[in-house]
């Protein structure tokens, strides 16, 4: 049995990072809604608290009796969470009077402690919160301090419960991956065995429970999460596995051939099949992002519909949907970021039951997932790319024309990228099309002609991103091959915003 930690998720924007680092730990964990407890899970060694965008007074803010978690197992709070235990026991938590966002440093802390064993002395964390817990419940001892803040970390007397006013789990917290292993490995009892061996392990066991001999259709995106997702899945069922890979019109230039020939070398049962016609036809004239990606997304299912009654007895439809996709296409405060093709929707009509075998892990650990099966490694570390493709990308109405002119701009930008040693240094890259037209001059004639901007970020889960530092010699010679080379575009922009508050695509 997979022990694991449980995260309960009170919805803050890092919860996600509280589980990437826990697995970095070769800890396996999940996260649930702080609601959603698995009771009666025997695998379960401790258990997390999120932070939350709520304070814990308001009458909005999301509330659990922990009764049937304190005690039994090992306890750690994170902001909302270290408050909402302080306050539900009896402590006190009051507006900060200013919002302490930023660094900070631990100007005294309990060394001896468990949690806080080989930190650093003066240790920076990172603060993020307009609350503070005033008062301590009687039978908890602060253990940690800054200058600003009294109740930096504290630990119930005789007790395995722990709150930690700061963000362990982000990067400037330089003792956050410390203080989370004392809590996962040490007080917890972790084994540390959750690799990317073992996940294959496991999910091919369960994959072959789940499945037996029912046949499955994959819907492919040409993407390394799909395409591991399908590599996973033909190991543990082989020839009842059928992939399909959907052109819609707004792959890349040349990915419908190029991609069909890597699957083909991977021995994966694939059938292509060219519905650029029908989406060109369904996208005329829409503008509104979020209408772009459902029109796709019912799309995608309607053509694996029709394939998928091709087959007999087929009873599965297979994703490759990652934890990014499902936070993103629902928070847990109900507000939809953007819909994602591969998450929920799958309609009745299919008869199909979803199949998902990599929803509960980050990109990164898809790629390590991928490079112990075997699989080639310029698959491994392609770029994301969004399922809706250049639709995404192409902002306002939809045209072939447009297309053409963006998947020759985008092949100009990733082609140098690759050329200048710069792909692998890139999370994401490409270009997009600008529903504006503006003022050059070419040889002696005045243009008036369309925008491109470039977007290339870094990131290690796209859960956070940065824009990408690149050369400008590069830029340069980008920018000038595809204003020379692509009929239509006179200006090239660089996109120099970082995730949040922006996101990585535009739309």
């Amino acid at each position: 049995m997979q022990e694991k930690i449980i995260i309960l998720d009170f919805g803050s924007q890092t919860t996600q990072l509280i589980g990437r680092r826990v697995r970095e730990l070769n800890m396996y964990c999940e996260i649930v809604p702080y609601n959603k407890f698995p009771h009666g899970d025997e695998s379960v060694i401790g258990v997390i608290l999120s932070g939350s965008p709520f304070s814990v007074y308001d009458e909005k803010a999301f509330k659990v009796d922990l009764s049937g978690i304190r005690g039994k197992y090992p306890l750690l709070g994170i902001c909302y969470g270290a408050q909402f235990m302080a306050y539900s026991n009896g402590g006190k938590v009051e507006p900060a009077g200013t919002r302490e966002y930023g660094r900070a440093n631990l100007s005294t802390f309990d060394a001896e402690n468990p949690l806080l064993k080989g930190v650093s002395a003066n240790s920076q964390v990172w603060m993020s919160h307009g609350d503070t817990i005033t008062a301590i419940p009687d039978n908890f001892k602060i253990i940690a301090s800054t200058e600003k803040v009294a109740v930096a970390a504290y630990q119930a007397v005789g007790e395995k419960l722990w709150g930690v006013q700061f963000h362990p789990e982000v990067f400037h917290s330089v003792d956050g991956t410390q203080i989370l292993k004392n809590f996962v490995v040490d007080i917890c009892g972790g084994k540390q065995d959750w690799s990317a061996a073992s996940f294959i392990e496991s999910t091919v066991a369960q994959l072959k429970e789940q499945l037996g001999n029912d046949k499955v259709v994959l819907g492919l995106s040409g993407g390394v999460d799909s395409s591991v997702a399908a590599v996973l899945l033909n190991r543990a069922i082989g020839k009842n596995l059928t992939c399909i890979f959907v052109d819609h019109g707004m792959l890349r230039k040349n990915e419908f051939k190029n991609v069909l020939h890597d699957y083909e070398c991977l021995g994966l049962n694939v059938i292509g099949v060219d519905a650029s016609a029908k989406f060109f036809g369904e996208l005329a004239g829409v503008t509104e992002p979020e209408r772009k990606r459902k029109i796709i997304g019912k799309g995608f299912i309607d053509v694996f519909d029709a394939e998928a009654h091709k087959i007999e007895d087929v009873k599965w439809l297979a994703q490759g949907t990652i934890y990014p996709d499902c936070i993103e296409s629902l928070s847990i405060t109900g507000t939809t970021i953007k819909s994602h093709h591969n998450v929920g929707g799958l309609p009745e009509k299919m008869k199909l039951k979803l199949c998902e075998p990599l929803r509960l892990l980050f990109k990164d650990e898809v790629r390590n997932v991928g490079r112990e099966l075997g699989m080639p490694e310029h698959l491994i570390k392609r770029h994301p790319f969004p399922g809706p493709g250049l639709a995404v990308r192409i902002l306002g109405d939809i045209t072939p024309e447009k297309v053409s002119v963006l998947q020759e701009a985008d092949d100009i930008f990733i082609q140098g990228l690759r050329d200048w040693g710069l792909y692998d240094q890139v999370w994401q890259a490409g270009a997009i099309l600008l529903p504006v037209q503006s003022v050059g001059v070419m040889g002696d004639e005045r243009t008036y002609e369309r925008a491109v901007a470039l977007r290339a970020v870094t990131s290690t889960d796209a859960m956070t991103a940065d824009w990408a530092h690149l050369p400008y010699e590069f830029m340069a010679k980008v920018s000038n091959d595809i204003i020379n080379k692509v009929k239509g575009v006179n200006r090239v922009c660089y996109d120099i915003s970082s995730k949040p508050p922006a996101t990585i695509e535009w739309e």
